[in-house]
């Protein structure tokens, strides 16, 4: 499970057994990667300290997609789960594998050309998204122009941010705030925000300061 260059190993408290366990409660499938199947073996990087927290988690192997910042959020939850044998050096760096695997019963049709283009198209998508969201951060600031929100309501089609996609994102959020994971789940209602919605702005008050 675990790849360290220490001869003295961190272990997940209950063994192997329980940290697939824990992974597999607290993974929330990125909404694009499952709506697309697209599986990975995300390998993450992180460093224990004396305590048994995680820090500086990174991805050192993925596909650069939403599944990356999914495989940094859980692993960070490991927090607290592991144990450090005598003499362990908390400089050592650990890099643990994630792994997602679609619904098979769903994505039995999806062939590895489907999952390279919806890769490629993620990538991007990255650009559309960034003009929907500085737009209406600036409209929320009062910059923003509004002749180009025609173009943007267009933008936000063309990425699939409907009313289905808006509902999705906050189930999303709501399983992460069910995991403690506030952080995250404020991360998925502001970006709820930032593309024009105001469905989530109760839970933004309620748990992520107001604003």
């Amino acid at each position: 499970m675990l790849s360290v260059k220490s001869y003295a190993q961190p272990s997940f408290k209950g063994g192997t057994e329980a940290f697939n366990q824990f992974l597999t409660n607290n993974i929330v499938y990125p909404e694009y990667s499952r709506q697309n199947c697209i599986p990975a073996t995300i390998k993450v990087s992180f460093k224990i300290d004396s305590a048994g927290n995680v820090n500086n988690a990174t991805v050192v192997d993925g596909p650069g997609i939403d599944l990356d910042d999914e495989a940094i959020r859980v692993v960070k939850l490991t927090s607290g789960k592991w144990t450090l044998p005598l003499g362990y050096n908390p400089t050592t760096s650990v890099i643990i594998p994630i792994r997602f695997v679609p619904d098979n019963t769903r994505c039995i049709n999806v062939t590895e050309a489907s999952i390279t283009l919806a890769i490629n198209n993620y990538k991007a998508q990255q650009e559309l998204q960034n003009a929907v969201t500085n737009y209406y951060k600036n409209k929320q600031a009062g910059k923003a122009d509004p002749a180009k929100e025609g173009q943007i309501l267009v933008l936000k089609k063309q990425l699939g941010y409907d009313d289905d996609f808006i509902s999705d994102m906050l189930e999303q959020a709501g399983q992460k705030l069910k995991q403690g994971d506030q952080s995250g789940a404020c991360e998925d209602w502001n970006f709820i925000r930032n593309i024009g919605s105001s469905r989530a702005d109760s839970f933004i008050f309620k748990y992520c300061g107001g604003n």
